[in-house]
């Protein structure tokens, strides 16, 4: 199958999955974001570029990966929300969180499960900026996909915050002690 084909199959699956996918499909449109496979390290499903394109892990997703494949789609969605934070903030643990959220959201309601107890229990999780918060979704990510996925290079807040963070941090602390 010719690839433009392909990606307008695999595009018009995304927005079946309801407002999410109609969302992210659109930003994609727009953008033009291409969309094509890269053979990574197993940990991941797909990732983003920093030009702003999407790449499909081709250990697990080639031309020949069934469009009614829940996984391939919430995968789809999970990187154009990476995309539409910006690169601040899709490199840090709290958009990795966000980003997370919303692919098993979707999951969640197709399935009605979680593929992994620590899915669902990040999914408890409040998005926000508690750093004990962000710290145990780091964990969970990688009990969920692995220690080679490493969200735990990762700034904890986009890095503007993080930078932020320590430096009122250590000054805190060097005044008080």
């Amino acid at each position: 199958m010719e690839h433009a084909i392909w990606i307008k199959n695999l595009l018009n699956a995304v927005v079946q999955m309801g407002e999410e996918g109609r969302l992210a499909v659109d930003f994609l449109r727009a953008r033009r974001t291409k969309i094509g496979f890269k053979h990574v390290r197993p940990n991941i499903g797909a990732y983003w570029t920093p030009v702003g394109n999407i790449r499909l892990n081709s250990h697990y997703y080639t031309y020949e990966t069934p469009l009614d494949d829940l996984r391939i789609k919430t995968l789809i969605i999970h990187e154009a929300r990476h995309l539409q934070q910006g690169i601040v903030t899709a490199l840090s643990v709290y958009g990795e969180l966000d980003a997370w959220h919303l692919e098993f959201a979707v999951y969640h309601r197709i399935k009605g499960s979680y593929p992994h107890p620590a899915i669902a229990e990040l999914m408890t999780l409040p998005l926000g900026y508690e750093r004990a918060v962000l710290k145990k979704a780091a964990v969970l990510m990688q009990a969920y996909a692995g220690k080679g996925y490493r969200v735990d290079l990762l700034p904890l807040y986009p890095l503007d915050g993080e930078v932020r963070y320590r430096v009122l941090h250590d000054k805190a602390l060097s005044r008080t002690g």
